[in-house]
Formats: structure tokens, C-alpha cells, sequence
């Protein structure tokens, strides 16, 4: 062996010895050096204990170094109303201090009830992660309540790795991959918590496409949280859990006669109720006219396509209401009131013609002798233990019902008003409220029933008489507006109204 051939080999044999040097100075002393991990060896048990994985990482300088970053807090955090509120110059209903705590106690087990039913405990506050990786989905994971279903655009985008491990729990179902194959590693199929793993980016994100989520409890409308992770990454996602409803669709035909019923409430006024008729037929001969009717001597009222019925004396005006309401075999209906006069320029089809082109509105008010009546609500929740505290201001909103010049959206409109009858058979009318309600509709349909006002669709009134026996059933004595007050406070679990 020449010279040149024996330092050609000394050199090789050196540099092979520091190789090996650093290679144990790197598996000791790790952080001192620049050798980062290469390949993973992973054991497992037999398979029923292979959720139990250990890894060993041997080197590679082309995986980023995972930085050992603190996880955010990014929820659920509850939705809490802590802040009472106040209306001012109101009381609380006037009874006895012990006849009070007793309602107090009776209303919050209610209110209790009504939160569960209302699925109030789903109502949280959940933030989105920093700079995830993790894609999932944010709104529109719908499941049938124990049916198994895919949870769409699960995926995973990171820089490369030896090995991706992703990790997803729930808590009212179960979680498991289809088709999962022999060399695919999937752990806790069926159960509450699954962890996914593999060497292949690209496989994993096969896997997750093919997860899916069956829930165990059964809930026509209720919600899961699914837990999404990955490394120090961790998002939440929600899984509605919800039985699909039956559409309720009203054949409207191609008249107006078809389309609309037009109900009315009357009591001892049965002069206003005629001509209020006779004014209806004048352009809408065929239309059908509802009357309720809590006179204490009823009177027939004579007519086509008109159906009258008869209640028990001075039931009032919300239970007349529920019960014309309840014959309506239209889409909408118009209310108007016994000693209403309709003019020229009274045009249902213009009514019609608005809520057919804008489907989300339920009620749309006109004005009667030039007045709208329209107000603005204010409500805030208060706290769990007070209740909640209500007013209004007038007039609309002051935001235009968009390509209707003169509509605007509003809270309480007047009495004459076309409404879509399946929407506020939801709401209803409280038949406890007899005499002086209608603002009371309008707050039990707050947040359920969109409204709005149209200026241009008029209504004229008739010349008010004075009868005395109506007038003392039209102005109440004072103690209908203090039950009126315990009503609010129960049922509205309100603290105050103003």
C-alpha cells in the first residue's frame, strides 16, 4: 500500500470516528447540538393495547424543530349575564313579601327549564386557534341524532414530519374511521376519543376524511363540542345534532281571495263590525272575513264567505284572536279592527306582494288614518336571578326594508297589519291578557318574528261612538294593568317594564 493510500484511509477512518462521536454526544446531549430526528421506530402492544404507543426517534435535518409553546385558552367559555339592570320609575308587581318569594321560587324552577329547552347550556363563546394547521369545519356539521355521519373537511397542512399524529374527542357520541385498512393506524375506534397516526401527510388526510360521529343521546335539537388536535394546536369545533323538521307549505292558489283571510275580534259593537264589512266588499267582494265574537248577546252577522264565532262573554281580545287565528287556512292573514273602514287606497295585494318577495319577514304593518304606531323594544337580560328588563321608544328602526321605499323594520306596529300565519301560530296571543294588549303580542315575538312597516298601505278609521257599556270594558280599572305586571314578571321572567 502506497504512502498517499495508507493517509487517504487514516483520513476516512478519522472522520468516521468524529461522525460517531457526535452522533452519541447528540443522544445525550441533544440540545447542544445541531442533529435533529430522522426516522421513528414505534412499539406497540397487541392491538387491543395499541393506543399505548411508544417512539423512538432516531435523526433528520430536514423536520423543523417543534417549539414548546404555551397552548391558548380558546374556550368554551359559558355566555353568564351577571349585570342586573334597571328600568326606571317602575316597581315590582305589588302582592305580600310571602306570596312574592313563593312566585320568585316558581319562576326560577321555570326559567330553569325553559333555558334546558331552549338549549341555553350550547350558548358558549368559543375563540378561534392562532395560526392552526388544523382545518375543520365551523358551521354546517349536522348530524341525525343516532345515525353515523362524516364530519366534513377534517384535514391537516403542516411542513413535514416522521410521523403526524392527530387527535379528536367528543362528548355525546362516538368517533371512528371507515374502511380502515391493515397497515392504517386508527386508535379508539367506536369510543369518545380517536387518535389517527401515520409517516404519510397524505394518508392521514385519507384517514380523516373518513371520519365519522354517531351520537349516542337522542335530541331532536341539542349540539356537541368536538376537540380537534394536533402537536400544541387544539381547536373546537360544533356538531349539531338535530332531527330534520317537515316543511308546512300553504297552497296560495292565484287570487287574492286564496292567499289572505282577514280576521277580526268584536265585542258589543256590531254597527262599526257592518259597516267595517260593507267597506271590505267594495273591492274584495269574495274574500273569507273571520269574526270572533265575546258579545254578551250575539248578534248573527249576516254575509258571504264570512264564518262567525261565537265565545263565551267578555273573553277578550287575545283569546278572540287565538281562536280566529285558528280557523285561518291561508298563508297570511290581515288583522284589523271591528271599527276599522277600508279606503280605495287599502291594497291587501300590496301587502302580499312585499312578504312574497322578502320571505323572512312574518309581519308587516301599514297606517291607520295616516299613523304607523310604530316602536322600538329594549331588552336586556339582566341576570339569572332578577330577570331581564324591557322598554320602548317610538318609531322604527331607522334601517329600510331594502327596495321598498317607505318600509322600515320596527319592533310593535298598529293593529292593521298582514301576518304569515304559520309564523305567529309559534308565538300565539296570551289569552290571560283581556282587555288592554297588544304591545304583548309584539314582546313575546321578539327575536322570533321579523316586523316592518310600510307607510303607502292605508287604512281609515271610523267615527269613534261613545257606548257605555263597551267604554267600561274598554278602559280597565287599575288592577288589570297590576296582573298584567305579574304576568310580565312570571312569564317574560322580567324584572321591570316600562
Amino acid at each position: 500500500m502506497s504512502q498517499n493510500q495508507k493517509i487517504f484511509f487514516s483520513v476516512v477512518i478519522f472522520v468516521a470516528v468524529v461522525l460517531i462521536g457526535f452522533y452519541y454526544m447528540n443522544d445525550v446531549f441533544g440540545e447542544n447540538t445541531n442533529f435533529q430526528y430522522i426516522r421513528a421506530k414505534m412499539y406497540y402492544s397487541e392491538p387491543e393495547n395499541r393506543n399505548h404507543l411508544e417512539r423512538k426517534v432516531l435523526c433528520s435535518n430536514n423536520e423543523p424543530e417543534i417549539q414548546n409553546y404555551p397552548k391558548p385558552n380558546i374556550g368554551p367559555f359559558p355566555i353568564e349575564h351577571f349585570q342586573s339592570c334597571t328600568c326606571k320609575n317602575t316597581d315590582p308587581p305589588d302582592m305580600p313579601k310571602d306570596e312574592l318569594e313563593d312566585l320568585q321560587k316558581r319562576r326560577a324552577k321555570e326559567y330553569r327549564q325553559h333555558q334546558i329547552r331552549t338549549g341555553k347550556q350550547n350558548d358558549v363563546l368559543i375563540l378561534a386557534a392562532p395560526n392552526t394547521p388544523l382545518q375543520y369545519p365551523i358551521r354546517g356539521c349536522r348530524v341525525t341524532p343516532l345515525q353515523k355521519s362524516l364530519i366534513p373537511g377534517l384535514a391537516l397542512h403542516t411542513q413535514y414530519r416522521t410521523i403526524y399524529k392527530v387527535s379528536l374527542r367528543v362528548q355525546k357520541g362516538l368517533l371512528s374511521v371507515n374502511d380502515v385498512k391493515v397497515d392504517e393506524l386508527v386508535f379508539g375506534q367506536n369510543e369518545k376519543r380517536l387518535i389517527i397516526s401515520s409517516d404519510s401527510l397524505e394518508q392521514l388526510n385519507d384517514l380523516l376524511s373518513r371520519v365519522t360521529y354517531t351520537s349516542t343521546i337522542y335530541h331532536i335539537k341539542t349540539e356537541d363540542l368536538a376537540y380537534f388536535s394536533f402537536e400544541n394546536h387544539e381547536v373546537i369545533f360544533p356538531i349539531e345534532i338535530r332531527r330534520l323538521s317537515v316543511p308546512i307549505l300553504y297552497n296560495t292558489g292565484k287570487d287574492i281571495n286564496s292567499q289572505v283571510t282577514i280576521l277580526v275580534k268584536t265585542f258589543l259593537r256590531y254597527a262599526e263590525l257592518n259597516v267595517l264589512i260593507q267597506s271590505i266588499r267594495v273591492n274584495y267582494p269574495n274574500i273569507k272575513i273571520i269574526v270572533a265574537d265575546d258579545s254578551h248577546d250575539p248578534q248573527k252577522v249576516v254575509g258571504d264567505n264570512i264564518e262567525q264565532y261565537i265565545m263565551p262573554p267578555a273573553q277578550g281580545w287575545f283569546a278572540g284572536r287565538n281562536l280566529a287565528l285558528s280557523q285561518v287556512t291561508t298563508k297570511y292573514f290581515l288583522w284589523v279592527d271591528d271599527d276599522f273602514l277600508f279606503l280605495n287606497e287599502t291594497r291587501i295585494e300590496r301587502f302580499v306582494e312585499i312578504m312574497e318577495a322578502v320571505p323572512e319577514l312574518d309581519v308587516l304593518g301599514g297606517s291607520v288614518q295616516g299613523n304607523q304606531f310604530s316602536y322600538r323594544l329594549h331588552y336586556e337580560e339582566g341576570n339569572n336571578e332578577e330577570g331581564g328588563c324591557i322598554w320602548r321608544s317610538s318609531g322604527t328602526h331607522k334601517a329600510p326594508l331594502p327596495g321598498f321605499k317607505g318600509c322600515f323594520f320596527a319592533d310593535i306596529v298598529v293593529n292593521f297589519f298582514l301576518a304569515r300565519t304559520h309564523a305567529v301560530r309559534r308565538v300565539g296571543f296570551d289569552p290571560l291578557l283581556r282587555r288592554v294588549a297588544h304591545p304583548e303580542f309584539f314582546i313575546d315575538g321578539l327575536g322570533h318574528l321579523l316586523v316592518a312597516t310600510c307607510r303607502d298601505i292605508m287604512m281609515g278609521h271610523q267615527v269613534r261612538k261613545n257606548t257605555g257599556e263597551y267604554n267600561r270594558y274598554r278602559h280597565p280599572p287599575k288592577n288589570d294593568g297590576d296582573n298584567k305586571m305579574k304576568i310580565y314578571h312570571f312569564k317574560n321572567y322580567l324584572k321591570c317594564i316600562k
